[in-house]
């Protein structure tokens, strides 16, 4: 198709490129226009320093056809519920006219009405869609980033590398679905596999509420002040191995509910699996060197309730504030956990403390493995 003739310089796509730099720029701008893509997102990708991906862009996506009311025109979708979608997505809201709808898009928009015809309330069905907006957006920037180390080389032009990442898009963007599939699928297994509805929820006619759970948080010591003298990607290497550590280590019932930053927090309706997690962990950061940081890890007990994958209530909240003062190297426990488990660990009382946010002292144990006698020998 031959490219339309459009003034790049005039519309300043240009701008402030000189030689080699202005030439690179002028062929991908030249295959772009040719492609269909308008001067509207042209001017917009070079705003952003983003231009060199509209290639991938639309192998990916295809074409952004449509705009919000066309959108809601084609689906039968109001324009408040697509906008609402759009913002459990955590994506901007766009200019009226500006087109953000592919052809794809709209078919994704035709299944939720489906599930609002089905009577899913609209409440629930954002609730899914911020749920899977979380999830996914970091495992696209993962997928994001391993295409691009694949591609990119010293002194690679602005068009070659972005040629190269959009052929390496193509050719991979046909396994993201199947992926993805299976990978929700296993856990929807896995989680029919553990779910138990009481006999008294069923004759209620509800889902479980608030259970009594096991929380406990591991974080990396010293993580801050590392920030501070190493770079940004070795503190990134670090979290990335914490929690590499953590999946190696647990084991159903145990489930790493989330990675928060410089911390995994692991959640189990059984406090003996939790806790053995626990001090694996610890084992296992020793193991790693001088060149891990140590980690502490900090043990609740109680009601909780389970929210889109995570957990809320009273024992999270203290298993973190347990965390924060906990030895470098030790599992610290409350009052509860101890009893819950008291002869599978060696206890020793770590005393009372006042912890953030908690209104009375709150009694402390330090667990560690029992001895080869299986007896507990003295804290």
């Amino acid at each position: 198709m031959p490219s339309p003739q459009i003034d790049f310089a005039g519309e300043g796509l240009l701008d402030g490129l000189e030689g080699e730099q202005r030439a690179d720029r002028l062929v991908l701008l030249e295959r772009l226009a040719a492609e269909g893509v308008t001067v509207a997102e042209l001017r917009r990708a070079t705003a952003s320093g983003t231009l060199m991906f509209l290639p991938a862009e639309r192998v990916i996506g295809g074409h952004l056809r449509y705009t919000a009311g066309e959108a809601a025109e084609r689906t039968g979708l109001e324009p408040d519920v697509l906008r609402a979608m759009r913002g459990a997505m955590g994506l901007p809201m766009p200019a009226e006219e500006e087109a953000i709808y592919t052809e794809e898009d709209l078919e994704a928009i035709r299944t939720g009405n489906i599930a609002r015809q089905a009577g899913i309330p609209d409440e629930e069905i954002l609730e899914l869609i911020r749920t899977l907006g979380r999830g996914l957006a970091p495992a696209a920037e993962v997928m994001r980033s391993l295409a691009l180390r694949l591609v990119i080389a010293p002194g690679m032009s602005e068009y070659e590398l972005a040629r190269r990442y959009a052929d390496t898009v193509a050719q991979l963007s046909p396994t993201i679905g199947p992926l993805v599939t299976n990978l929700l699928t296993v856990q929807l297994r896995q989680m029919a596999q553990s779910e138990v509805i009481t006999a008294a929820e069923r004759s209620g006619g509800r889902l479980p509420g608030s259970r009594e759970i096991a929380v406990c948080f591991a974080d990396l010591v010293g993580f801050t002040r590392l920030g501070e003298t190493v770079p940004p990607e070795e503190l990134g290497s670090l979290a990335v191995r914490l929690e590499a550590m953590t999946t190696s280590v647990v084991q159903a019932p145990v489930r790493l509910v989330k990675t928060i930053g410089d911390a995994v927090m692991l959640a189990s309706t059984e406090p003996a699996p939790l806790l053995d997690a626990g001090l694996s962990l610890l084992d296992a950061a020793d193991a790693e060197g001088e060149d891990f940081p140590q980690l502490r890890v900090g043990s609740a007990l109680g009601p909780a309730l389970s929210r889109a994958g995570d957990w809320f209530g009273r024992p999270v909240n203290l298993a973190s504030r347990i965390t924060q003062i906990a030895r470098p190297g030790s599992l610290l426990a409350e009052r509860e956990v101890r009893e819950s488990v008291p002869d599978a660990y060696r206890w020793s009382y770590a005393g009372e403390r006042r912890l953030r946010g908690v209104r009375e002292p709150v009694p402390l144990f330090r667990a560690r493995r029992l001895d080869d006698r299986g007896a507990q020998s003295p804290a």
